[in-house]
């Protein structure tokens, strides 16, 4: 066997995945789903459970056709990697390229382009103010500011219901199959 970087961690299939040092054939959409369903958003600071799968479903519905798969895999790395909070993940020593790396075995493995487009960059901005609205406190007005997500500031026009997993996760699966 190949020498492999770094360590493997097993996935909820059963099998293996190398963080590090990823390949396409070992990334499978029901580990995707099951992961991101279990994952709560904001470190778990919202008012409800609100998972990463429930999130991508509402992206990937709010894009063109064309760029729906993509909606609901843009943050398909956190299956393996977490979903890291914002003010963290930006200083987080060699995290950019890791998630670069497994984002290109999953952009691989589904066939998606590797660059996110500008299009989805916009919906997900419009699903975190909408989760903000909908999931947080308000922040002190002097603070409100730093938490914009680019230029866009109007919430998707969106129910934000917070899930439990296992909805998610079929709610996910669901529309994967939907789209392929």
């Amino acid at each position: 066997m190949t020498e492999r970087k770094g360590n493997f961690m097993q996935v909820w299939s059963g099998g293996i995945y190398w963080p590090l040092d990823p390949r396409a054939e070992e990334v499978h959409i029901a580990d995707i789903a099951h992961a991101l369903s279990m994952q709560c958003r904001y470190a778990g600071h919202v008012e409800r459970f609100y998972s990463v799968a429930e999130h991508s479903v509402h992206v990937s519905r709010l894009v063109s056709p064309h760029l729906a798969l993509f909606g609901l895999l843009h943050d398909a790395t956190e299956a393996y990697l977490v979903d890291v909070p914002r003010p963290v993940k930006a200083h987080l020593t060699n995290y950019k390229e890791i998630e670069q790396l497994n984002w290109l075995v999953i952009a691989e493995r589904f066939g998606l382009p590797v660059t996110l487009p500008p299009e989805v960059h916009r919906a997900d901005a419009a699903m975190f103010a909408a989760e903000r609205a909908a999931l947080m406190k308000p922040l002190p007005e002097h603070d409100a500011h730093a938490w914009a997500m680019g230029d866009v500031q109007t919430p998707a026009a969106v129910e934000i219901i917070g899930l439990g997993w296992r909805r998610a996760r079929a709610e996910f699966m669901e529309r994967f199959l939907e789209l392929t």
